[in-house]
C-alpha cells in the first residue's frame, strides 16, 4: 500500500496561547480505515480541520496524494469528503439539490447517475425530492455523508458520523463504509462509539491534549495490550474479600456473589491456578467460572487514564 496522507509535525496554537495540537505526525494508506480516538478536546476534529483546509496550522505540513494542502489547497482539498459533527443544512431544500449543490462547488460536471448512486448506497433515493426539514436527524446525517461523496473524493473524514442515529441506521452506516472502503475510498473515523471502532477500522490511533500517543493496526493493538478476566462466581455472597487472597489482584462484584481477577495473557504464569487453590483454602465455593477478553474500549481508557492532565 502506498500513503494518500502524510502529516508532519503539525502543530497548532491559538492567540490565546492554547495548544490545540502539538506535533502530531501522520501517515494514512491509501485504502485503509483509520479510527481516531480520543476524549472531548483532544483535538480530534482540530486535525480534521486543518487537514481540510479550515484552519491554518502554526507549523507543520499535511499532504494529499502528494499536494501541500497550504500550497496547493485545490487540489488536496477536491480529494477530500468531510462529514462534520454538526448537521448544518438548508432546511427548505430538496436531499438530491442539496446533494448536487455540493458537487457544483468542487466544480465537477452534472453527473446524475453518480448522485443517484450515492443516494441509493445511504438508503436515501426514497427521500431525493424531501424537502431536509422533513427528515429525521439520522436520515439528515446521511445527507451530510451523500454530499461528502458528491464529488467523488478518495478520502473522506467522518467526524463523529452516528452521533445521535439508532441502532439499526448505524449499522447501516458501518455497512456503507465497508462498501466505500472496497471502492478504494480512504476513510477516517473520529467516534465516541468504541465499538464502531472495533468493527470497521483497520488501524486505531489515539489522541489526547493534543497529542498522538499511538497509531496501530487493530488487532496488533488488542494482542499486545488486552489483558484477560476471569470472573468467578460463587455459591454465596461474601461481604469481603478475605485477607487469604490478598496477594490477588482480585475485586469483589457487585452483589458479593463474585469475584473479578485480571491477568496478563503475556506473562509467564497467569496466576489462575494458585487463585483457584486459595479459593478452596479460603472455603470459598465455586458455582461458574466466565473469562472475558478487554475490548478497545477498556484499552482506551487504560491510554487515556494514563496520561498526565
Amino acid at each position: 500500500m502506498t500513503a494518500i496522507l502524510t502529516i508532519t509535525d503539525l502543530k497548532k496554537t491559538y492567540d490565546d496561547g492554547f495548544k490545540a495540537l502539538k506535533g502530531v505526525s501522520l501517515t494514512i494508506e491509501r485504502g485503509e480505515i483509520l479510527a481516531l480516538l480520543g476524549p472531548n478536546g483532544a483535538g480530534k476534529t482540530t486535525l480534521i480541520s486543518t487537514i481540510c483546509g479550515m484552519v491554518t496550522p502554526t507549523s507543520g505540513t499535511v499532504t494529499v496524494d502528494g499536494h501541500d494542502t497550504q500550497a496547493d489547497y485545490r487540489a488536496a482539498r477536491a480529494m477530500i469528503g468531510l462529514v462534520p459533527q454538526e448537521i448544518a443544512l438548508q432546511p427548505f431544500e430538496t436531499v438530491i439539490n442539496t446533494v448536487r449543490f455540493s458537487r457544483g462547488l468542487f466544480g465537477k460536471a452534472r453527473n446524475d447517475a453518480h448522485i443517484e448512486s450515492v443516494l441509493r448506497k445511504l438508503s436515501l433515493w426514497d427521500k431525493k425530492d424531501t424537502q431536509i426539514t422533513a427528515l429525521s436527524g439520522g436520515m439528515k446525517r446521511r445527507v451530510l455523508i451523500a454530499k461528502a461523496l458528491s464529488h467523488e473524493p478518495r478520502i473522506l473524514f467522518l467526524d463523529e458520523p452516528t452521533a445521535g442515529v439508532d441502532v439499526a441506521l448505524r449499522k447501516d452506516m458501518w455497512d456503507t463504509v465497508a462498501d466505500l472502503k472496497a471502492d478504494g475510498v480512504t476513510i477516517i473515523l473520529t467516534t465516541h462509539y468504541i465499538e464502531e471502532a472495533e468493527a470497521i477500522a483497520d488501524r486505531v490511533g489515539v489522541i489526547t491534549h493534543g497529542e498522538l500517543l499511538l497509531v496501530q493496526d487493530k488487532e496488533t493493538l488488542m494482542a499486545q495490550m488486552g489483558k484477560k478476566q476471569i470472573e468467578v462466581q460463587l455459591g454465596e455472597a461474601i461481604k469481603a474479600i478475605p485477607e487469604s487472597l490478598a496477594r490477588f489482584d482480585v475485586k469483589l462484584g457487585e452483589g458479593g456473589d463474585s469475584l473479578v481477577y485480571t491477568y496478563d495473557t503475556h506473562g509467564e504464569r497467569t496466576g489462575i491456578t494458585g487463585l483457584l487453590v486459595a479459593l478452596a483454602e479460603a472455603g470459598l465455593v465455586l458455582r461458574d467460572v466466565q473469562t472475558r477478553q478487554s475490548s478497545l474500549e477498556d484499552i482506551f481508557v487504560d491510554l487515556v487514564d494514563g496520561e498526565p492532565a
